[in-house]
């Protein structure tokens, strides 16, 4: 991990090094783009790397100022590979400054260490992204305006805040794409990984190319709320086992995530686009809204929603089955052995009809007292 201090330095540009210094090589190619604004001739390049391009400056009112919109284009490839690379230097100060603190102190299995980091990771980002997205729907009055969702298609303008936030998502899923080598993922844990970063991927890229981004921010605001309150429930389990309260909790939130998901979708795609006045497909106007493309979406949205229920229960009756061998195994430690009873001893010192005395003196000392 980069910012580490090192005590032994592995061979140049071997896996060992590239993994150890990664976050200081991705520093210094940032470090090399934003240098690139001090000097003229490439500064126009540089620019196109740092900045929100395609800015489009829109009069809605003859009193009213000018508003600033952008459109998606060729350019924002750039725009999204610049903060890849941020989010590798910000995966990499957290988990040498937090995680990696909480880890020495919590004493964690190679397995559970995993897990922990990967949530810290998680939960972080999805805290971040749920209040820009609040914020960004707050503006937009959705609660008292649903219908926003598909009026007006093609939504080809945006708010700078919409778009930086569709390019930051995109660059962060893309970044954790590298991170699976970076942080050396165990080979079992590579696939459950690799499906979610893919389905972010596709979800999020494919709603900002069709000019959905409404609809896709609608989505992603609960459906991020859902997955901050499972990953801040395993990092308060990993801290204490007996803390799993949250669990229930997401549970029933996870169920009302994937009903309000399919509710909005089948909505969207279903009820209030063919309804539109704009129908067709045009790659110059931005226009995807024909029966094709429409049923494409709605069956992607469908199968990934079925796909996480059958995830979901399969992770409850796994729950369902520790949980009863763990009560099941308390009993059997609770429940009183069996112990032989000890016999008696009868009245008058007697055992068995043999009568002791309690006479320890030698027959010959006996004879001879007696005499």
């Amino acid at each position: 991990m980069g910012f580490r201090k090192k005590n032994k330095s592995p061979p140049v540009l071997s896996h060992e090094f590239v993994i150890q210094n990664h976050a200081d090589m991705v520093s210094c190619l940032a470090m090399i783009i934003l240098l690139g604004l001090m000097f003229e001739v490439t500064a126009k390049f540089a620019i196109m790397f740092i900045t929100v391009q395609y800015n489009v400056t829109q009069v809605l009112d003859e009193k009213s100022d000018p508003v600033n919109l952008y459109q998606y284009g060729p350019k924002d490839v750039a725009t999204v590979f610049f903060y890849l690379l941020i989010a590798v230097i910000l995966h990499a100060l957290i988990q040498e400054y937090i995680l990696d603190k909480m880890n020495r102190r919590l004493h964690l299995s190679k397995t559970k260490h995993s897990k922990f980091n990967e949530s810290g990771q998680l939960a972080a980002f999805y805290l971040f992204s749920f209040i820009w997205g609040c914020s960004i729907l707050t503006a937009e009055d959705f609660a008292t305006n649903p219908t926003f969702l598909w009026e007006g298609y093609p939504h080809t303008h945006m708010v700078f805040q919409v778009k930086f936030f569709y390019i930051c998502q995109i660059a962060y899923w893309l970044h954790a794409l590298p991170e699976l080598y970076f942080q050396k993922v165990r080979k079992e844990d590579i696939p459950r990984q690799l499906y979610y970063i893919c389905l972010y991927v596709v979800h999020i890229t494919g709603a900002y190319v069709l000019n959905l981004h409404r609809l896709g921010l609608v989505l992603l605001v609960p459906h991020y709320l859902v997955e901050l309150l499972f990953h801040a429930s395993r990092l308060f389990y990993f801290s204490d086992e007996n803390k799993q309260k949250g669990f229930t909790l997401w549970a029933l939130l996870f169920v009302i995530a994937r009903l309000l998901t399919l509710t909005l979708s089948v909505l969207t795609f279903g009820f209030g686009l063919p309804r539109t006045e704009n129908q067709g497909f045009s790659l110059a106007e931005g226009n995807f809204n024909v029966l094709t493309i429409r049923m494409t979406c709605l069956a992607a949205i469908c199968l990934t929603q079925a796909w996480m229920m059958w995830k979901f229960i399969n992770f409850q009756l796994k729950k369902w089955r520790e949980h009863s061998q763990n009560q099941a195994s308390k009993k059997k430690a609770v429940s009183p052995k069996s112990k032989p009873h000890k016999r008696e001893p009868t009245r008058g010192g007697s055992a068995n009809g043999v009568v002791k005395s309690e006479d320890k003196t030698s027959p010959r000392a006996r004879k001879a007292k007696a005499s």
